[in-house]
C-alpha cells in the first residue's frame, strides 16, 4: 500500500497546486521523500518548443524530487479545457490505466510519499474512460479536498464529500483556501458553518500564506 495523498477540488482554479506545494514543502522539511505526480495537465504553454506543465513544475520544485518533469507529468495539452476533451481533439487516446501507471512509475512504495494532483473537480473528466474520482479510487489514497473559501462553497464541498464517500475513500481533510485577499461578504464564516455540519477535519488557509497548519500535516503520515 502506497503512502500518499490525492488532491482534488470542488472546481477548477481553487488552488489545488498552491495547497499541494505547501504540503509537499512541509513534508519535505520533515525528512520525507515526497514524490509529486500530476499525470495529465491541460492549459500548458510552449517553452523552448515543448509544452510546459506549469502545475507539475511547481510541484516538482516544491518537493525537490529527483523525478524528471516527464515522469511527473507525461501527458500535456495546450488547450485550457478538460484534459479528457483536450486529448480527444488531439486524437490522443489516454485511458485510466495509463494515468495509474504514470502515477506509480518511479515510485518506491516503502520510502516515497506520493502526492498526486488531479485536474478540476472530483467528478471532472480526466481521460477517455475516467474521471478524477476513478483515478483516486484506483490509487486508493486519502483525498484532500480543496475549495475556494467563498459564498456557495459549502454546497460544493458537501456534494464533493458525498461523492468521495461513495467511492469508499478516506477524506484526509477539507481545505478552505482563501483565494482572494478579502471575502466578498465579511459576515460569512464558512469554516464555522462547515465545522457544525460536517465531522471531517476542516482547515482554513489565509490568502498567500507560506505554510500549512501543523494540524493538517499531523493527519497525513
Amino acid at each position: 500500500m502506497m503512502r500518499g495523498l490525492f488532491i482534488t477540488g470542488t472546481d477548477t482554479d481553487v488552488g489545488k497546486t498552491y495547497v499541494a506545494c505547501l504540503i509537499a514543502a512541509k513534508l519535505k522539511s520533515r525528512g520525507l521523500n515526497v514524490a509529486p505526480k500530476k499525470p495529465i495537465e491541460s492549459g500548458c504553454n510552449f517553452v523552448n518548443g515543448n509544452l510546459h506543465p506549469n502545475d507539475a513544475a511547481q510541484l516538482l520544485k516544491a518537493t525537490q524530487s529527483n523525478l524528471s518533469l516527464q515522469s511527473v507529468c507525461p501527458f500535456r495539452f495546450e488547450a485550457p479545457i478538460s484534459p479528457a476533451r483536450a486529448a480527444k481533439i488531439n486524437n490522443q487516446k489516454i485511458q485510466l490505466n495509463d494515468l495509474v501507471a504514470a502515477c506509480t512509475a518511479d515510485i518506491n512504495s516503502e520510502n516515497d510519499f506520493l502526492i498526486t494532483e488531479g485536474a478540476g473537480g472530483f467528478y471532472s473528466p480526466l481521460c477517455e474512460d475516467g474521471l478524477n474520482a476513478d483515478l483516486a479510487e484506483k490509487l486508493k489514497l486519502p483525498v484532500l479536498l480543496v475549495a475556494n473559501d467563498k459564498l456557495g462553497c459549502i454546497n460544493h464541498i458537501l456534494l464533493s464529500l458525498e461523492a468521495i464517500a461513495a467511492r469508499h475513500l478516506t477524506v484526509a481533510a477539507v481545505i478552505l483556501n482563501q483565494c482572494e485577499a478579502s471575502s466578498p461578504n465579511n459576515e460569512s464564516n464558512n469554516l464555522e458553518d462547515l465545522q457544525e455540519i460536517s465531522d471531517h477535519c476542516i482547515i482554513a488557509i489565509k490568502h498567500n500564506t507560506t505554510s500549512v497548519p501543523e494540524e493538517l500535516i499531523s493527519r497525513l503520515y
